[in-house]
């Protein structure tokens, strides 16, 4: 028998590419739900060659419902998951509400998969920040064969990674400039067109905005609490894929060329690193793929042990909705779930 899905958050970016993904992968699904807000009610969604109507979130029943995979916003999530989950359905959430709960697990299933087994305690399992998953796919490995001591790293982060809202707010400054409209900002602090802003999410009191504290955070909690981290976020006019500029420093000796072999054996890694031009992966060319990509792998000589390397990835795949599936695949492949139709 398969097993009975809800994707609550179904009309949000996320949320569409979620159904797409299920289907792309052919994950044993019976059926498949698409769930919303109240006013989202009766609109549709496509999954495969079907079209689903979307349902209300607060009137549906997860007593049948094997897996909801969330992606509805932290406040949605933090009312609503441990209603689902007290109903025996397993929550797959993809905003922050539940990232840092010690009794939660954070997952990126190429990194730490045996932290799934804690997911009993609440049904509920974190997917991280889209920043953070493809930076720990690529940092894992050479973890593991050098042990990182510090982390320095650069974000350069698409507009998808702040919804349709962001995305439309690029589109529409975008056509402005070229045809001298007023330029409006209403999601972003300041102009995104031909600009980047050095600021995701809100101010702490140390200076660092939340975006960066994510990645600071979560890279502790997924691979290891004694790695040093800092990070600056910075958001950029591109429409889909995140860049990062990875600075590392190793306990052990480790060298460039090690660092390649390394990352070329690492599931959900690409290596494209040639010393040429183009020889490189940009976001434009990891749109719509699933690995997290490598490229400008070279050794830092201002520090011992010191490698830097870019990475990029899919935001809404790997930094989201192919994650969040990926966990759901990890739960049927160690049986730690059964379908409610058994």
């Amino acid at each position: 028998m398969g097993f009975k899905i809800a994707v609550a958050g179904a009309t949000g970016n996320v949320g569409r590419e979620m159904l797409s993904i299920l289907s792309e992968r052919g994950f044993p699904a019976d059926e498949v739900v698409a769930l919303a807000s109240s006013r989202s009610i009766g609109k549709e969604v496509s999954f495969g060659d079907k079209t689903l109507k979307v349902k209300n979130l607060e009137t549906y029943d997860f007593s049948d419902t094997d897996i909801c995979l969330m992606s509805a916003g932290g406040s949605i999530s933090k009312k609503w998951a441990p209603k689902i989950g007290a109903q025996g359905c397993v929550v797959i959430d993809n905003s922050s509400a539940w990232r840092y709960e010690a009794d939660v697990p954070l997952i990126v299933p190429e990194v730490n998969p045996d932290a799934i087994e804690g997911f009993r305690k609440r049904n509920i399992i974190a997917n991280p920040n889209c920043s953070t998953a493809q930076l720990v796919v690529a940092l894992k490995p050479l973890h593991d064969a050098a042990k990182i001591k510090r982390l320095v790293v650069s974000t350069y982060q698409s507009v998808s990674g702040a919804g349709k809202d962001g995305m439309d707010e690029l589109f529409n400054q975008t056509r402005a400039v070229f045809v001298a409209d007023p330029i409006e900002n209403h999601k972003f602090t300041k102009r995104i067109a031909f600009n980047v802003i050095p600021h995701i999410d809100s101010f702490m009191e140390d200076g660092y905005t939340k975006e960066e504290w994510k990645v600071l955070a979560e890279t502790k909690k997924m691979l290891d609490p004694k790695i040093k981290v800092t990070c600056t976020a910075v958001r950029v006019p591109v429409f889909v894929g995140h860049g990062e500029a990875v600075n590392l420093e190793f306990e052990n000796e480790i060298t460039a060329d090690q660092a390649r072999d390394i990352l070329r054996e690492a599931p959900g890694c690409q290596v494209i690193d040639k010393h040429e031009d183009g020889g490189y992966i940009t976001p434009v060319e990891c749109a719509g793929e699933d690995a997290t990509y490598i490229s400008r792998i070279r050794e830092d000589a201002t520090v011992e042990n010191g490698l830097a390397l870019w990475v990029v990835s899919d935001n809404l795949r790997k930094g989201a909705a192919l994650n969040t599936i990926q966990i759901a695949e990890l739960l049927l492949e160690r049986n730690l779930i059964k379908p409610h139709s058994a």
